[in-house]
């Protein structure tokens, strides 16, 4: 970037100038940002991943994840309310789904985003973090 002589901003020769970028409404920006927030768990990506491969019930997710039922079923009621989840009951159970595959992409796409730029472990030394550990 190079400054002008009045302080503007003043882009470089070779770059030249890009298009502005299309507006989106306020109202879909911050729809896009609860989406986000309610993905943003490492316990709801280990659900939205498991979802992505088969619908499941509460119990195989716990089983599954290893996580206790309670916190389960909260991390559900969050991504339910965001409208990333589907249940439907079966009997005494509810089955659980992913409403859109986009989803899925979304969560699956950063978690390659890190895997790929990133050695494994919380320190660089390949020990495990706790959602490896998950």
């Amino acid at each position: 970037m190079t400054v002008g002589v009045r302080g503007e901003h003043v882009h470089s020769p070779e770059r030249g100038v890009p298009p502005p970028a299309p507006r989106q409404p306020t109202r879909t920006l911050s729809a896009a940002g609860e989406l986000l927030r309610a993905l943003a768990a490492p316990v709801r990506i280990a659900i939205v991943l498991q979802l992505r491969e088969a619908d499941r019930c509460v119990h195989e997710l716990v089983e599954s994840l290893g996580v206790a039922q309670p916190l389960i079923s909260q991390h559900l009621r969050v991504l339910k309310a965001a409208g990333v989840v589907h249940g439907e009951r079966h009997g005494r159970e509810v089955v659980y789904r992913l409403v859109d595959e986009h989803l899925a992409h979304i969560v699956v796409d950063a978690v390659t985003h890190v895997d790929e730029g990133q050695p494994r472990g919380d320190d660089q030394t390949g020990r495990p973090s706790r959602t490896e550990e998950m």
